[in-house]
């Protein structure tokens, strides 16, 4: 595993005092075994150490923490549940870890409004289930709902399998409370639907990756749960094609609420980890696309017109899958690919994404750069919205192995660029991708970026090291 610490910004006893203060002493870590899960998140290869944990309860806890970091020039690191894959999370310049995991409280499901209000510790799962019991739905679905949290959701701008029809986190925030790093409260947004008074600032602080403000509440949107539901598979000959037929399913004007891509390494890899036997084990990838509406009748249809589509678009098969446990077990092998393919050796993961259209070259382009530099891929994603997750795998370590595998994924991000898409698609740009920035955005973009950062964190202590580096 790559240590990532870039300092190692100590902790005074004073500075651990003053902390100790504000949260209580059993909510400052500062033993080695208590430290080590606050500097892993889920990436493969990624860590650093914090010089101390602080577990706040309350926003007026994390205002204090804040001031007194401020104050005293002390790298502060806001975490929620860890799950990300960018490494935006971890300590890389010591200090102190802000971890907002005992903020976890649903605090009110406003039914006639449609609107939740929870902490930035609420673990996103929690949240769905709450608010499907009253018949409501809350859309951002990461593959990691199970353990991540709200407050990472947002920094990041997740999203999931079903932002190919509900979109990303963004769309669902209609109000944040946020701590600058002076210890100040800012409160964006709320309950109104309609409101242009002033800059958008919510918009800006969704998916600012903890580098404006320490997000500890928000207001979320919700809608009506879907009334019915139906889960289509596709299996395919080539990848290719299975990109391909992504774009015949826009044309046709059917609008999924899930659109899935997934390769054979993949499912062969997530099926044998489920105890599973894999379905059209000759077929070198699968699309898996959700349907959902109002009632049976509406998914029917669309069910009908989506399995014409995918036959016209080349696909071996089109099978249905209405019951709810079947569709509940190909979820769960699809959420769990993420995890299953680590077991195919070292890798890193490129979250791409390009429009939709540009999907099959995308998947053209990343085959003929790894097979130029001798590397295996295995790719899925949310092919929905042109979001495409590429492992690229290690061979070696050796310096002229890693130079290699450098170039290539370098490559790759710039053929997503050239192709009209960009570095990062929702895991957010954190450690792994800040190095390829430049190929997304134009000098002036990055230095208003800059800018931003510099007038609401002018000293730079919230998640230093991050995004624009």
């Amino acid at each position: 595993m790559r240590d990532l610490t870039e300092a190692r910004r100590p902790l005074s006893p004073e500075e651990l005092a003053a902390l100790a203060a504000v949260v209580g002493e059993a909510h400052l870590l500062v033993a080695r075994d208590d430290l080590e899960p606050y500097g892993r998140d889920w990436t493969e290869d990624f860590r650093a150490e914090p010089a101390a944990v602080a577990r706040p309860r309350t926003t007026s806890e994390v205002s204090s923490l804040l001031k007194l970091c401020s104050e005293r020039r002390i790298p502060v690191t806001p975490q929620a549940g860890r799950t990300g894959l960018s490494g935006g999370a971890l300590p890389i310049r010591g200090g102190l870890v802000l971890s907002l995991e005992r903020m976890s409280s649903i605090l009110e499901i406003d039914e006639a409004n449609l609107v939740a209000v929870a902490e930035a510790g609420v673990v996103t799962q929690e949240l769905h289930e709450a608010v499907e019991a009253r018949g409501l739905y809350y859309p951002p679905d990461p593959a990691s709902r199970a353990s991540c949290r709200l407050g990472g959701n947002v920094a990041e701008n997740a999203g999931g399998p079903h932002a190919t029809k509900y979109g990303v986190t963004s769309k669902w925030v209609m109000g944040l409370e946020a701590v600058l790093a002076s210890g100040e409260v800012l409160l964006t947004g709320g309950k109104t639907r309609k409101d242009v008074a002033g800059y958008d600032l919510t918009s800006l602080l969704v998916g600012s990756e903890g580098t404006l403000a320490v997000v500890t509440k928000a207001w979320l949107r919700l809608i009506p749960k879907p009334g019915a539901a139906a889960v289509v598979v596709a299996p395919f000959a080539t990848l290719e094609e299975a990109a391909a037929a992504v774009a015949a399913i826009s044309r046709a004007g059917l609008v999924p609420a899930a659109l899935e891509i997934v390769d054979r390494p993949c499912v062969d890899v997530s099926f044998r980890k489920k105890g599973l036997p894999v379905p059209f084990p000759e077929a070198e990838a699968r699309l898996l696309v959700e349907l959902d509406g109002a009632d049976d009748a509406e998914v029917e249809r669309d069910v009908t017109r989506c399995g014409e589509v995918l036959l016209e678009a080349g696909a071996l098969d089109a099978v249905l899958a209405t019951d709810e446990a079947k569709r509940r077990e190909l979820w769960e092998v699809r959420r769990g690919i993420g995890e299953a393919v680590r077991e195919l050796g070292s890798s890193s993961e490129l979250d791409l994404a390009v429009p939709r259209t540009e999907l099959a070259p995308l998947v053209r382009g990343v085959r003929r750069i790894a097979a130029e530099a001798g590397l295996a891929t295995a790719c899925f994603g949310h092919a929905g919205d042109g979001n495409l997750h590429v492992h690229v795998y290690r061979e070696g370590r050796g310096e002229g192995d890693e130079a290699r595998f450098e170039a290539a994924t370098r490559a790759i991000y710039a053929e997503a660029c050239r192709l009209g898409g960009t570095v990062t698609g929702e895991h957010g740009v954190g450690v792994a991708a800040r190095g390829v920035l430049a190929l997304r955005h134009s000098p002036a973009v990055l230095a208003a970026m800059r800018a931003v950062k510099a007038a609401l964190d002018p000293l730079g202590i919230l998640n230093p090291g991050k995004a624009l580096a």
